[in-house]
């Protein structure tokens, strides 16, 4: 499983000319999924992205999570994020996992990320054609890849 964090000012979600969600200040998480993901894939990474200290302190040194300065996340989906890149020009998806494997997963990761966050977050829609619209505080972009914790 790969994220994509962005620490943002405001963030939102488009589907069909209708906002699907919005947050202010806090987290955009794009989520890519695969089949040799694990719930223990989704445990780890939703507690790193809750924790992860990327926020700024008096001090102005990022040193406070997203919990702690009370922010929200908002959590989309993106297949892109499993690209392979090496042969070519045109990215392979082949490492993305289909629609029933997914679709569970996200849900499932969605859900872990607002019991760890301790509130309830934005969504996306699986497989929509979204417009994602934010704000770049910082800028500040983190990617994580759940196979690589060690």
């Amino acid at each position: 499983m790969r994220v994509l964090i962005q620490r943002v000012t405001h963030a939102s979600v488009t589907i069909n000319e209708k906002v699907k969600s919005a947050i202010k200040g806090g987290l955009l998480v794009l989520v890519g999924i695969e089949d040799r993901d694990t719930d223990e894939d989704i445990e780890w990474l939703s507690g790193k992205i809750t924790n992860i200290r990327i926020f700024n302190d008096e001090a102005g040194v990022m040193n406070k999570s997203v919990k702690d300065v009370n922010g929200e996340i908002l959590v989309v989906s993106q297949f892109t994020l499993q690209a392979l890149t090496k042969k070519g020009n045109r990215p392979s998806y082949i490492r993305a996992s289909k629609a029933e494997f997914a679709i569970p997963m996200y849900e499932k990761f969605c859900a872990q990320v607002s019991k760890d966050l301790g509130k309830e977050i934005g969504t996306g829609e699986f497989g929509a054609d979204m417009k994602v619209e934010l704000l770049n505080d910082g800028p500040t972009t983190i990617w994580i890849d759940s196979k690589n914790r060690e």
